[in-house]
């Protein structure tokens, strides 16, 4: 005879089910568990229960009729992207989004960690792991990879005592792990002639691009305009747009210049929040005027020259402060996606080109 037994689900019933990677959990199991939801009672299944058998004690009958209660309030964590967790289920949630862990965060998990193991670091060893990654668990594993790398060679070399953690084992280990830095485009305060950041984002997180223009006359009114198609189809609508508002802004007709506008390592930009920044890098080319590399950019630009909101705003403020970007220029529709607590960074509001590349050329 079948006997179901109470589970986690059940026992929650009248307080709180808390589900840590709910983005692990398996989309049928996710199913079953909206199924729990809506009809706050988990029913029961099997192939050797049979409702017509006298000798079926009559508790196991009623769970099998009408299932156990399961009224509870759920309370899942993911890192993953909301897109792994079933939507009906998402729809039923208050979401809450926590802001990405910054390197200096990083840095005293590092330490935290290293006081817990008793071992010592070498002053440059937590920056470095920051600049690895931006979770606290990869940091983790990162020093205890290189803990037990220290302790082996250590031991090889007939030492005992405290064990020290240097700069050599940290980069072993990065270099075994075929780990990459995380962000690899770092601002400067100098200047360049055709070149600005852009911001997007990827997921929850925001990431730094770097977009480059060069102009080169033409006499006969044949130019051309080259891009990579690998960064998007959108991306490249942007530069046309670019173009457009440019003839409006400065009654530069391009067809005089071949001009060519690269995304910087060929990833694809999803959306038209990189008009702006080809706008300024364009302008830049043509007019020979420099931009300085600690500012970036977001926003779409219509033909009529106008900002129009973009998406991820706060995700792509963490990619601009990750990078070390000192100021970023957002479309005056976005005011109110910025935070009242942001610290480490200006934001500047922006309606039209023409007030953007006002403030722009005025960085000094």
């Amino acid at each position: 005879i079948p006997e179901p037994k109470p589970g986690l689900v059940t026992e929650a019933h009248g307080g709180v089910l808390f589900i840590d990677e709910i983005g692990e959990v398996d989309i049928n199991l996710q199913s079953k568990l909206l199924k729990v939801l809506e009809d706050k009672r988990v029913f029961f299944d099997s192939a050797y229960y049979d409702p017509n058998d006298e000798n079926t004690p009559k508790y196991i009958k009623k769970l099998f009729e009408t299932g156990a209660p399961a009224d509870f309030i759920l309370i899942a964590a993911t890192t993953k992207s909301p897109s792994s967790i079933n939507p009906a289920i998402r729809s039923r949630c208050t979401q809450v989004y926590f802001e990405p862990l910054n390197p200096k965060d990083i840095e005293k998990i590092v330490l935290e960690a290293a006081k817990k193991l008793k071992v010592l670091l070498d002053s440059a060893v937590p920056a470095i792991i920051s600049e690895y990654t931006i979770e606290g668990r990869k940091a983790i594993n990162i020093l205890a990879d290189a803990y037990g790398l220290a302790i082996y060679e250590q031991a090889g070399k007939g030492k005992s005592g405290t064990v020290r953690i240097g700069i050599p084992e940290i980069y072993e280990v990065i270099q075994t792990g075929r780990l990459s830095p995380y962000g690899i485009i770092k601002a400067s305060h100098q200047k360049e002639t055709g070149k600005i950041f852009g911001l997007a984002s990827s997921g929850y997180i925001g990431v730094v691009i770097e977009i480059e223009a060069a102009v080169f006359p033409r006499t006969n009114g044949k130019g051309h305009i080259r891009f990579n198609d690998s960064a998007g189809s959108m991306a490249k609508d942007s530069v046309f747009n670019a173009v457009t508002a440019i003839r409006r802004l400065t009654g530069e007709d391009l067809s005089q210049y071949d001009v060519h506008v690269n995304i910087v390592g060929g990833g694809n930009v999803e959306g038209p929040s990189a008009g702006a920044a080809v706008m300024a890098a364009l302008y830049s080319a043509i007019k020979g005027k420099p931009l300085r590399e600690d500012i970036a950019l977001t926003g779409e630009i219509s033909l009529w020259g106008k900002i129009k909101p973009v998406g991820g705003i706060q995700e792509k403020i963490y990619g601009a402060k990750q990078a070390g970007i000192k100021k970023i220029f957002i479309p005056e529709a976005n005011r109110h996606d910025i935070s009242s607590t942001l610290t480490g960074i200006e934001v500047k509001c922006v309606s039209t080109i023409d007030e953007l590349m006002e403030l722009i050329f005025q960085e000094e």
